[in-house]
Order: structure tokens, then sequence, then C-alpha cells
């Protein structure tokens, strides 16, 4: 007799059907998303992870559940959301940045698979040994953050050629050797490109106010904001320090430029966070980890928001126009 023939044969089986249902919902596999970041800032990210998990089947709320810990920048929180986290019956663990991967890493002691995301080279970082067999429990997606500078640099150098000196404002909260490699490759590219480089960092969102007071002192005409989480999730702040001082800037991701920032160039982040979100699912259906090679990000995109250069003075030059991806006025 079929399943549903059983049911219907059941006295009563019209008010015991409801109960089923809320036990089979309790029973749906749940997963945790470990962010250092608030997730406002990152919720066209946010949805494009659920696209993923959509395409492999799973929609949270209907047949999955996650349970979200954020620690709202504060990145010393991490470690006690991650324990908390760990000590749930969860099928995998998501985490972004840097620090929560690493947070996740030491609450899960390889007991919970774990999917990060990161704009690190994970290897460098140590998040794993290897791309190719990233280990037995971990695995996830990555894009190019500090390996992008010298580009962004020579993309705002085209725009803004009579700059003599431009700043870079780097993230204190990424990982150390992400912050020495940015700093590293935009002095190497500076010299390459006759430019004075002037290094700005910043930890608190009252260090991006202070950056950006010190840029006329510095004499900087122009500001390559770096990579890091943190960063992305000031970016309205940023975005209206750069038009309030009038400094044209070059950012590394789509959301700085959709937000009024001059221009960005950089990997499609939302494309990373699909491909998370496909990746966790995969795992919920039965993959492992350590079948699953790290993914790098090959998407990059060029956009530049006309109605901004036109505000700063700005005309971009046809060798710009003709190589972005998008134009927004």
């Amino acid at each position: 007799m079929r399943r549903r023939e059983f049911i219907k044969a059941i006295p009563g089986s019209a008010v015991a059907w409801p109960f089923a249902a809320r036990a089979q919902q309790t029973s749906m596999p749940v997963i945790g998303f470990l962010g250092g970041v608030s997730p406002k800032p990152f919720a066209s990210r946010l949805a494009a992870f659920r696209q993923g998990l959509n395409e492999t089947g799973f929609v949270e709320g209907r047949n999955l559940a996650i349970e979200y810990r954020w620690a709202e920048d504060q990145y010393d929180r991490l470690p006690a959301l991650a324990t908390d986290l760990a000590g749930r019956p969860l099928m995998v663990i998501v985490a972004y940045p840097d620090a929560a991967v690493f947070a996740a890493k030491a609450a899960t002691a390889t007991t919970t698979p774990i999917i990060f995301l990161t704009g690190s080279d994970p290897v460098r970082a140590g998040i794993v040994p290897s791309l190719n067999r990233p280990g037995q429990s971990i695995t996830g997606v990555s894009w190019f953050g500090a390996d992008l500078v010298a580009k962004q640099l020579s993309l705002l150098h085209e725009l803004v050629p009579n700059a003599a000196a431009i700043a870079l404002l780097v993230d204190l909260n990424a990982l150390p050797d992400a912050v020495s490699q940015m700093t590293s490759e935009g002095q190497a590219a500076a010299r390459t490109l006759g430019l004075q480089l002037v290094v700005l960092n910043a930890r608190t969102a009252s260090d991006i106010d202070t950056a950006f007071a010190n840029l006329a002192r510095e004499r900087a005409s122009a500001v390559v904001v770096g990579g890091g989480a943190f960063l992305v999730s000031r970016r309205d702040q940023i975005v209206a320090l750069a038009a309030r001082h009038a400094v044209p800037a070059i950012y590394g991701f789509r959301e700085y430029s959709a937000d009024g920032g001059l221009i960005s160039y950089g990997n499609d982040t939302r494309d990373a966070f699909r491909r998370a979100g496909v990746y966790t699912g995969r795992i919920l259906k039965g993959d492992k980890p350590a079948d699953l090679p790290v993914e790098r990000a090959t998407k990059f995109e060029l956009v530049i928001n006309l109605k901004t250069a036109k505000a700063l003075g700005l005309t971009v030059p046809m060798s710009l126009l003709g190589r972005a991806d998008e134009l927004i006025e």
C-alpha cells in the first residue's frame, strides 16, 4: 500500500497529518553561517548564497534551516560564536571572512564540514594545504584580493593621470600576511608608475574618518580602497567620505560603485557566494569536502559610475569606457 493511501486509511488521519508535517519539518537539515561582519551590507551576497542552495534543491525555511551568527565587525567575538555553533547538530558551517574561518576550524576540530569564503590565497593563508586536496573536512571558494592592488592602482592612475601621490587604505582586520602582501604589491606598482604611495591603515570606523582627513595632509590626490570584509561593511561611510573630500577612489567590488563609488575592479563576489551555496548543497547531499577542490573566482568586473565621475569633474577616457563591464549613469 502506498504511503498516501495508508495515511488516508487511518481514522482521524486528517488531524494526524499536520503533526506528521511538523515532525518532518523539525528534522530538516540545519547548517550554520558564521560571519565576522554585519548581515545588512552583504545582503546581495547572502541572497546569492541562498540561490546556490536553491540550485541544489535546498530552500531556507522549506527544507533547510540556517543558524546565523554575526560578530558585527567585532572579530574578538568569533571564537565564542564558533563554539556555540559547533555545539549544535549542524551538517555544515559556512564561514566568512578569514577570521571566521579560523574560528570555525578551531571550534569544530574537523567534526563538522566547513565551507569557507575568502579573498585571500587559502593556501598561503594556511586555511588549506592544497587547492585540489583541501583537507578532510574543509573546502570553499576564494577570490583575488591583495593580488589586484597593482591593477587597481594602474586603473586609477589612468583615470587621474595628474595625481603624483595616491593613497592605499588597508584593512587591518585582515590577516597580517594579506596586509603585508597588499602593502608591498601596492608599493611596487607605485614605483613602476612613478607614483608616491601613501599607506593609510584602518581597523575601526573612526580610523576610516581619520584616514580620509589625512589625505590632504599627505597630498594624496586619489585613493585605492583595499579589499577586506570590514571595509566592505563600511562602504557607505567610505563612499560618503570620498564624495565629501572630492577624492577619486577605486574599490575592489561592484557594491561600492553601485552605492556611488567612482570605479571598481575585482571579482564577482556574488558569484563566489552562489558557488559556496552550491558546494554546501552538495555536502548536504552526501559529497565529502575532501572531494571538492577549492574554487578560485575567475570572473572579473570593471564598473564605472559616470554620475560620480561627473560630480568629481573627471572625464573618463575612452580606453576605460571601452573596457568597462558596466557603466552606471
